[in-house]
């Protein structure tokens, strides 16, 4: 099974390049899902039909699904947001405001998240292919799984172990309800089904498609994109430059923009060298249908394949060598300057810019010194050496 996640910039397209590119791989006969972590939902529009809760069929192999969020919230958070709501409740804040207040934010992408794992372990799908919200808050959305890993390993069963001991003493002094062992369960359970859509979006059969538009800023944040996704271990395949001008024609207007863009593209074809490129010229009407996106997709990639599977090494590898062994973390455009690193017992913290990834490492690893880091082609080497007797 393959999974695809294109996101990119509000507004650069990448609901029409997600949507042509599932309607393509539906016509070469691969039963193939659609489906957005988008709150603001526009697949809907893209396919000019109506999109439900469940997969709806739109043509044939092809499956379009507008999560419906407050259903799974209702399914996955009940258990502590009921805790949550009796605190409020004891503490006097009103019912309706109590409820608002136990929302998480990023809620509907997360729980989009979950529904996209039970689609990849029902087994019914060829291509399941992701719609993600703009860059920022994908970025986020991606980083959850493992920073909540390393709240679960270090901090929550030391919680669990003392409220269960000290319950009714802490709920006496504290005025209070202390959670049952059902809220606890919640969240270990939310823990381990986000832990396996890291897995899934972290394998060999899932990649990123970064799209952007032929702009200075709008490139500027595909290279940062790529580099927070390299730290964070999840594989970009490809850049689709859409909304290419075609040629001016004459237009004084248009051959602005055309050699505007062509100056950006450059800087695109040697910026993202590494990974597969694509352009999508600007249409003279919006896509709209699954006809229409089909189209599109058929011209954007050209003959080539959009299924194919990401080539190269994955960003995170361990070569071993005779005396330890080497880390190598891809992080593209960044410089030396631009990378924190410190290590704290068997974890590496590897900051670059706001971002922050905790490396647990293999028991291998953590047995070892680190001897040395450089940041060298892209990438963070940091080398490992046996500690002596």
């Amino acid at each position: 099974m393959r999974i695809l996640l294109f996101t990119g910039k509000g507004g650069v397209g990448k609901s029409t390049v997600a949507a042509g590119t599932a309607a393509l791989a539906a016509s070469r006969g691969q039963r193939t899902l659609v489906l957005s972590t988008d709150a603001a939902h526009s697949l809907a529009d893209a396919f000019g039909t109506p999109v439900g809760a469940e997969p709806t069929e739109v043509a044939e192999h092809l499956f379009v699904q507008q999560v419906d969020a407050q259903r799974l919230f209702e399914q996955s958070w009940a258990d502590i947001q009921g805790y949550l709501l009796t605190v409020l409740d004891v503490a006097g804040v009103d019912p309706v405001a109590a409820e608002e207040l136990t929302v998480i934010p990023g809620a509907e992408e997360v729980l989009a998240l979950l529904e996209l794992r039970q689609h990849a372990l029902s087994g019914e799908w060829d291509v399941i292919v992701v719609d993600c919200a703009p860059t920022a808050e994908t970025l986020r959305l991606l980083a959850l799984p493992e920073a909540l890993g390393w709240y679960m390993q270090r901090v929550f069963p030391f919680e669990r172990r003392v409220v269960k001991a000290l319950k009714p003493v802490l709920t006496k002094a504290a005025g209070v309800p202390m959670p049952e062992d059902s809220v606890f369960d919640a969240v270990e359970r939310l823990h381990a089904e986000l832990d396996q859509v890291r897995a899934l979006l972290s394998g060999d059969d899932a990649s990123v498609r970064l799209v952007l538009t032929p702009e200075a800023v709008v490139l500027a944040e595909a290279r940062r994109s790529f580099t927070t996704l390299s730290l964070f271990g999840y594989r970009v395949d490809g850049v689709v430059a859409n909304r290419v001008f075609p040629d001016g024609a004459g237009d004084p207007w248009r051959e602005g923009w055309v050699a505007a863009q062509a100056r950006v593209l450059e800087e695109v074809e040697e910026s993202f060298a590494a990974v597969d490129r694509w352009r999508s010229v600007y249409r003279p009407g919006e896509p709209v249908g699954v006809e229409a996106l089909r189209t599109l997709a058929e011209d954007l990639y050209d003959g080539s394949d959009p299924l194919a599977s990401p080539s190269g090494p994955r960003p995170l590898t361990v070569e071993r060598t005779p005396g330890g062994a080497v880390l190598r973390l891809a992080l593209p455009f960044v410089t030396r300057g631009e990378v924190d690193l410190a290590r704290h017992g068997d974890e590496l913290v590897v900051t670059v810019a706001s971002y922050r990834r905790l490396l647990s490492l293999p028991t291998g690893l953590a047995r070892h010194r680190v001897a040395g880091a450089r940041v060298e082609e892209g990438a963070l080497q940091v080398r490992f050496e046996e500690r002596k007797p």
